[in-house]
């Protein structure tokens, strides 16, 4: 499998809800009602209760087209395909046979029910997977656009059309009940009334129709000015009230009894409201909408009106800008198209945080309530500038917006936007000045910020009092500044202008006079710069295609990497060693900075605007054009070994797709050369000649061998161990000390030969066997292995009983010796071979004393130990010498 050498998709960040509607169901172990929305091929589960995103499911082939929910499962259709999925994450059942896209699904008991765009209607058996009933409509004269079970209505289903006709079907007869004309309009939404027999039918023209089914007679009807009705849901508390929603973003709620409008929420969403649903015997309504938001009303006022509780939401258009903030790495600040501030977690959703959208006046804004439109909102955001020096005492987030010269302050603690709106009086009044870049120094007081007309000015972000200007009246540049930046130090302000000049300003002021310390000069115009707070290292983008590296202690040039199309965003990594960047053919390059070669390339279905490495060199964050998610790349250099080769010009440039929804794990393929298999590393017994080696054996094994008779006497139970009691059996039982079975009235067979017990008896432990088995070939690794897996007792009684045998005690204990010689002579095992040695001269000492071939071969064990303690004392000698040195030092 292709894929990129470094980054490995991870999960998307922000994606709450699209166009299709929610649905929810009920939990009874959980006493809990759970929501599902639809984010594109994957399904989220919330919470009512806290709106906690409980589970993600598994990637649909393609985009979901609906959902639907029963008591067991949750019901997805993904092109001509259903699925059925427990728990939220497990696949229980698939469900094929149909030739267009499904559209439409209702559980039906133990059935399921799916309609496609060819207005093909299948009933399944949900259990078996098979296709039990089919039926076909004609999409030119009843297109099916809703489907409905009426409560009591056994077997029966109420079809919704196009044209505006409904249709009362018997689903296990396969007979139509009852054609209802219509009323001139496509029904946009069915929903079954509390009262028996009534079903609300919401049209296309905004009409909706409380029709009684039984006698096909309309009730009342009622008209919405705000479009078509998407949906509708009835309140089952006790109180007569039915909501609608519109295109617009509208709720109205419905007095039923009064037959007119109790209240209505205009701007509930910024888009059109897909799902409504009331929550049973609650005051609670839930409500999706395509601006990816979702929201939980309760309605506890005197008045009827809603009251926002519960809120979960993302971007409602896709984001431009996506920086990692702090230095953990636990958070991304986004801005979108909607004129908003986000803290996106990367650890978890409940700690998301949004700072409002942008607003000329705060504070009336506030006052108008979220749920009007807010005629003061400003333009979208562009660029914002962060610094976390100050963020508990004022704020610390400088925004620039688009076409704009005035620039919003932002607070990551407050959670809101500033007071302050920073504009020179120069500009006051002016709309065709554009502010374009901006920087807030170290020290978290200044924000500097450059303008189209090449004017760069810098101001106290506390009390927004202009402070300098540099360059004068005339500007700093000629043409618009593409952008600023102030070193760590707050020595240096470098500027950056569309007329190709890189200038360095002392950030300070002498005696209010701005002058330029040093002028560079680029080949082409430049876009935009970029800059690493801990490095001297500045990323200059140019009109040609090329990044060329500044180095702002040296202002001289130290690389260039060129691109096939403008490049739109770079970053670098924590330690300055690569570089980032992401350009408008969709791909995501690495540079390798040292070297200056592009060590990773891949590519992108979509382009990628923004993009921020993280802190702790975990993440890569990515936001792409079309897509309101942020999606994250984990960085395999963390958790494997990778081969940082450079990629040739003419190497196939792999295509990658987005991440999904939830956390990816990809399959190992043993034929991928990008992430080498790198062996486990076998440390040898010994890693030189001229050393002494110790064992991994634990210390219980050998430590105490000594003293183990001492170990045991302490040990000894101080009361004789009772005969256990005969358990009771079938079997006749002798009365003795051990337990043995009455067998005298069983008839011995006479011809059975009798097996004499062996004259000779022989005591041979496994080490003496282990002894013997070497003799011949004199390699006692086996026999060392084997007395490593021994405990202490085991080792004391193996080398106590070598002797118990008067034939062959000689050779055994003259074999133990050669291992104790062959331990020493290898240099390994170290205090494993003293402590044998130990052991077998505390038992066998007057043995070999009286033997001379044991006697003549324990003077050479003398000479190997002796030559060992030589060898270990000069180690520690100077060892303990390079200590005594240094800490006189």
């Amino acid at each position: 499998m292709v894929q990129s050498r470094i980054f490995a998709r991870n999960r998307a960040l922000g994606y709450v809800s699209n166009h299709i509607p929610l649905v929810t169901r009920y939990i009874l172990k959980r006493k809990e009602h759970l929501v599902i929305t639809c984010v594109g091929r994957a399904f989220h589960t919330y919470g009512c209760k806290h709106f906690t995103l409980l589970s993600v499911s598994g990637l649909h082939p393609d985009n979901i087209t609906c959902l639907a929910t029963d008591t067991f499962h949750v019901y997805t259709a993904s092109a001509n395909n259903v699925y059925a999925w427990r728990r939220g994450t497990d696949l229980k059942h698939t469900y094929k046979g149909h030739e267009h896209p499904v559209h439409l699904l209702l559980p039906f008991g133990a059935h399921l029910l799916s309609v496609d765009e060819s207005s093909n209607l299948k009933v399944w058996d949900i259990k078996e997977e098979t296709q039990l009933l089919e039926l076909y409509f004609n999409n030119v004269t009843f297109r099916i656009t809703t489907i409905m079970h009426p409560n009591t209505y056994m077997n029966k289903i109420l079809l919704g059309s196009e044209q505006g006709q409904l249709q009362l079907w018997n689903i296990k007869s396969m007979k139509m009940i009852h054609i209802f004309k219509g009323w001139d309009s496509a029904v946009t939404a069915l929903e079954q009334a509390p009262a028996v027999d009534v079903a609300a039918v919401g049209l296309k023209n905004g009409r909706i129709i409380l029709h009684n089914l039984k006698y096909d007679e309309s009730i009342f009807d009622l008209v919405q000015d705000w479009g078509s009705v998407v949906s509708i849901s009835f309140r089952t508390d006790g109180q007569p009230i039915m909501a609608t929603s519109s295109p617009c973003g509208r709720i109205v709620l419905w007095n039923l009894e009064q037959r007119k409008v109790e209240n209505q929420m205009t701007q509930a969403h910024n888009k059109a409201i897909t799902g409504l649903k009331y929550i049973p015997n609650e005051p609670l309504l839930l409500s999706s909408s395509a601006d990816n938001s979702l929201k939980l009303w309760i309605f506890d006022s005197s008045d009827g009106a809603g009251r926002l509780l519960r809120i979960r939401e993302g971007h409602a258009d896709p984001p431009t800008l996506v920086r990692f903030y702090g230095s953990d790495g636990n958070y991304l600040l986004t801005a979108g198209g909607d004129s908003s501030l986000r803290l996106f977690s990367t650890v978890t959703e409940i700690l998301n945080k949004n700072l409002g959208k942008a607003s000329f006046n705060r504070k009336s804004s506030k006052r108008r309530s979220r749920l009007v439109e807010d005629p003061l909102q400003m333009p979208p955001i562009v660029d914002f500038s962060t610094e976390m020096t100050r963020e508990k005492e004022w704020c610390n987030v400088a925004a620039r917006h688009f076409n704009m010269a005035v620039v919003s302050t932002w607070s990551t603690h407050l959670q809101k936007m500033g007071e302050l709106k920073l504009t020179p009086k120069r500009f006051q009044g002016k709309r065709n000045v554009t502010a374009t870049s901006l920087c807030i120094t170290k020290c978290g007081n200044f924000v500097v910020i450059g303008y189209s007309t090449g004017h760069v000015d810098k101001f106290n972000i506390q009390s927004g009092i202009h402070r300098a200007s540099y360059g004068g009246e005339e500007g700093a540049h000629e043409g618009t500044v593409k952008g600023v930046m102030v070193d760590d130090l707050m020595q240096t302000l470098m500027t950056a202008g569309e007329d190709r000049l890189v200038k360095f300003w002392d950030f300070k002021p002498k005696q209010d006079v701005t002058t330029t310390r040093t002028i560079l000069k680029m080949e082409n115009s430049i876009e935009w710069i970029r800059y690493h707070n801990e490095s001297s290292l500045i990323a200059i983008s140019l009109d040609n295609c090329t990044i060329v590296l500044l180095d702002m202690d040296t202002k001289n040039i130290v690389r260039c990497f060129e691109h096939e199309a403008p490049v739109t965003d770079a970053c670098f990594n924590p330690d300055s060693r690569w570089l980032i960047t992401a350009s408008t053919d969709g791909t995501i390059r690495t540079w390798d900075i040292p070297s200056s070669h592009m060590i990773d390339i891949f590519e992108v279905p979509e382009t990628c605007m923004s993009l921020s490495f993280s802190p702790t060199g975990e993440f890569l964050a990515t936001a792409h054009r079309g897509n309101r998610g942020i999606f994250l790349w984990s960085n395999r250099m963390l958790f494997s070994y990778i081969s940082l080769k450079a990629v040739s010009k003419d190497s196939m440039i792999p295509e990658i797709e987005l991440p999904g929804v939830f956390v990816e794990i990809e399959k190992s393929d043993d034929n991928d050369d990008v992430v080498a298999a790198e062996p486990d590393y076998v440390s040898p017994d010994q890693l030189d000649a001229s050393l002494i080696t110790m064992s991994a054996v634990a210390q219980s094994r050998w430590q105490n061998l000594l003293d183990i008779d001492i170990i045991k006497q302490r040990n000894k139970p101080k009361q004789a161990p009772k005969v256990p009691e005969t358990a009771p059996f079938f079997l006749p039982t002798i009365p003795s000390l051990d337990m043995r079975f009455d067998f005298s009235h069983l008839k011995i067979n006479e011809k059975a030969e009798k097996q004499g017990a062996n004259s000779v008896l022989q005591n041979v432990t496994s080490l003496s066997k282990s002894l013997k088995s070497v003799a011949a070939t004199d390699d006692f690794s086996i026999v060392v292995e084997r007395l490593k897996t021994m405990s202490a007792s085991a080792i004391d009684f193996e080398i106590q009983s070598l002797s118990f045998d008067e034939i062959s005690s000689e050779s055994l204990l003259l074999q133990f010796m050669k291992t104790i010689c062959f331990m020493m002579e290898r240099q390994v095992d170290f205090e494993l071979s003293q402590a044998y040695l130990a052991v077998f001269l505390k038992w066998h000492g007057t043995t070999l004393t009286e033997k001379d071939t044991l006697r003549d071969y324990l003077r050479v064990i003398q000479e190997v130990q002796k030559k060992n303690w030589h060898i270990l004392r000069d180690k520690l000698f100077y060892n303990i010498s390079v200590v005594q040195n240094l800490k006189k030092m």
